[in-house]
């Protein structure tokens, strides 16, 4: 099939997309019209939840499997948009709308891919083309629960805005709930323990302090406090306070490393709400990888989390777009970058052999 007539229909779609409310944990609707869109093209798919997925015709037990993967769900529009975020507004050549960026371009991208290979015989290798849910969340009922739906996988390709460099490594995530704990206490006396303060030497420990494990390609362990609560009433002297800490692991540290790291340095008690986001990262000889770099594609490591997290097969993040652009009001995808981001896809995968 032509790219240019994939490019195309892929646009075409990623403006139906958009228009169709997707939150995470509630994207019926556009999981409907990505089946229905691989109906109307002949594609048989399998379905769980929200999630859909299909295998390229020619499919060989005995070759290995690569998956391409992209999410259909998105985060709620953030205050500031000046366009409807599910109308799709063409203008000075973007195309505008929640989603547009992260990921619908790059889920319509891969799905093209999966297009233009899907009916060739002889391919090194099998595919499966893959649309999920609660990426963005982090849910239960995304990656989480159809990996172990797809069978054996050798690697995976994951569609998020990256502007078609090769993001061979990503940061993992651990949130941490604490709780300082204090003494109630009358405002006006002097009695009481005060647990904001308590938490204020907590989080100016935190702030200060470097994790001595540094990536090459992820650098440090970024931690950072992003919520605080305390008190009921001006005159009462808070008993407990809690505060959240988001944690954004490299490679040299497993979650479950980072915990009783913590712990060992405040006064707060400290529990983690998940350990199973973790970096990820492939070995730079992986051929993907080396075909990468002989096209001139740039190889990075990313700060932000995506499906990767869950996969505990090797995997990389390329597509089209702008990660800078995400979670943004006015979000945004240009059509060249889709057209080019097939191209790209098509070239990297052509003759690949795994």
């Amino acid at each position: 099939m032509e790219t240019e007539k994939l490019s195309g229909e892929s646009i075409a779609l990623l403006k139906q997309l958009i228009q169709i409310p997707s939150l995470s944990g509630k994207e019926e609707g556009v999981a409907q019209l990505i089946r229905d869109f691989l109906s109307d093209k002949g594609i048989s798919f399998e379905t769980r939840l929200n999630n859909t997925w299909c295998r390229n015709r020619f499919w060989d037990e005995r070759k290995p499997v690569l998956l391409l993967n992209s999410h259909i769900d998105t985060v709620k529009p953030v205050d500031g948009w000046t366009y409807d975020p599910f109308a799709a507004t063409e203008e000075e050549g973007k195309i505008i709308g929640l989603g547009s960026n992260d990921a619908g371009a790059p889920l319509v991208s891969l799905l093209a891919l999966f297009r233009f290979f899907y009916g060739k015989p002889g391919l090194p290798y099998n595919l499966i083309f893959s649309a999920t849910a609660e990426e963005e969340s982090s849910g239960p009922n995304g990656m989480a629960l159809l990996v172990n739906e797809l069978g054996r996988i050798d690697f995976a390709l994951v569609g998020e805005p990256t502007q078609m460099n090769l993001a061979v490594a990503e940061k993992g995530l651990v949130v941490l709930d604490c709780l300082a704990k204090g003494k109630a206490g009358h405002a006006a006396r002097n009695e009481g323990i005060n647990s904001i303060y308590i938490a204020l030497d907590d989080i100016r420990i935190l702030r200060d302090y470097r994790f001595d494990k540094v990536s090459d390609l992820l650098g440090e362990v970024k931690m950072t406090v992003t919520q605080i609560e305390a008190g009921f009433q001006h005159n009462v002297i808070p008993d407990t306070c809690r505060f959240v800490v988001d944690v954004r692991t490299n490679e040299r540290y497993s979650n479950e490393e980072i915990v009783p790291i913590v712990r060992g340095l405040i006064q707060s008690e400290v529990h983690a709400r998940s350990l199973r986001l973790n970096s990820s990262g492939i070995r730079t000889d992986h051929p993907f990888v080396r075909k990468a770099v002989e096209k001139g594609i740039p190889c990075y490591g990313s700060p932000t989390l995506s499906d990767q997290s869950l996969m505990p097969f090797p995997s990389v993040k390329i597509g089209p777009g702008d990660s800078a652009r995400s979670h943004t009001a006015n979000e945004y995808i240009y059509p060249d970058e889709i057209r080019n981001g097939i191209k790209i896809y098509i070239d990297l995968l052509a003759d690949l052999v795994l």
